[in-house]
């Protein structure tokens, strides 16, 4: 397929009548006439040799391959957007633009929090969007980041994409303040008998893969995808969670918990800001990498006291 042959128009359209499930409401999304919109349904039926959406009784509905088609359209008129949109130069305090980051709930509290307050003061016509990822930012790296401004994640989740190295945290216990079975210190075989409450999203959990590596498999009572409910799951039961240092020191007071060592040496966590080489020479998104950098330069690296509740 000649990519110069293509309408990238058509990309658009496909976008939408995936979308809307309707011509004309699509047509009306992208500013389109009825006509104009069902001609371009019938472009696109012709180019894919299939209907991408069936009369259903007064409704349409998606093929299989309309179905399968409409997270890469959605992703793919992100890129164009992006593409597109790229300037030689950007004034930040007088510029408007819109960035979004995926991110787990930690990241946000650690470091996109303070970035959205730079941003407050440095660009006020800016709006950032953090979303929630999954596990598509593995198994399809390429078409999530391509979608996207870039991604929070620490090193072993993804590779071989730039980033912008942020901040190092490393991995701490945490149990109830008045936890009967722990004194000062938890051992391996705390970690063996003990219900836990976890992360439930390994892939941006490096260390539950290291938990398999070491040949213990948590006896799970309780997951959820935010590290910011931990402290809530494990307060006032037998309970034992990991979290990162820097964020247990931020929810102190939540919950009464202690913070432990780790009876083994976890891997240090690393956090980065991927993106797509697209982002490349995107004046706006240089701004944003040099922000974020600047921000990380500035956190508090001042470990939290082991024990604290």
């Amino acid at each position: 397929m000649n990519l110069a042959s293509l309408d990238l128009n058509l990309v658009v359209a496909l976008h939408a009548l995936l979308e809307e499930r309707s011509v004309t409401r699509a047509g009306r999304r992208i500013g389109l006439s009825q006509p104009a919109a069902s001609a371009a349904l019938a472009r696109l039926r012709r180019h894919f040799s299939d209907d991408l959406l069936a009369r259903k009784g007064n409704s349409y509905e998606l093929t299989p391959l309309g179905a399968a088609l409409r997270e890469p359209a959605a992703n793919a008129c992100g890129v164009l957007e992006r593409l597109f949109t790229s300037r030689a130069d950007f004034r930040p305090g007088t510029e408007q633009r819109d960035f979004t980051l995926l991110s787990s709930d930690y990241a946000i509290a650690v470091f996109g929090a303070e970035l959205a307050r730079v941003l407050h003061a440095e660009a006020p016509g800016v709006r950032l969007h953090f979303q929630n990822m999954d596990s598509r930012i593995v198994e399809a790296t390429d078409t999530v980041l391509g979608g996207v401004d870039g991604v929070l994640v620490p090193h072993g989740v993804i590779s071989g994409f730039p980033a912008v190295e942020l901040y190092r945290d490393e991995w701490v216990c945490l149990i109830s303040a008045d936890h009967p079975d722990i004194g000062e210190r938890i051992t391996m075989e705390d970690l063996v008998r003990l219900p836990w409450a976890v992360y439930r999203r390994f892939f941006d959990a490096p260390v539950t893969r290291q938990l398999g590596a070491l040949g213990l498999e948590p006896h799970v009572e309780v997951s959820v995808q935010y590290f910011s409910l931990l402290p809530n799951l494990v307060a006032g039961t037998r309970r034992v969670t990991l979290v990162q240092r820097r964020l247990a020191r931020m929810l102190q007071g939540i919950a009464p918990v202690r913070v432990l060592p780790c009876p083994f040496e976890a891997v240090p966590l690393q956090e980065a800001l991927w993106w797509h080489p697209v982002h490349g020479q995107d004046a706006a998104h240089i701004w944003l990498r040099e922000a974020a950098a600047r921000v990380a330069a500035g956190l508090d690296d001042r470990p939290g006291p082991s024990g604290a509740t």
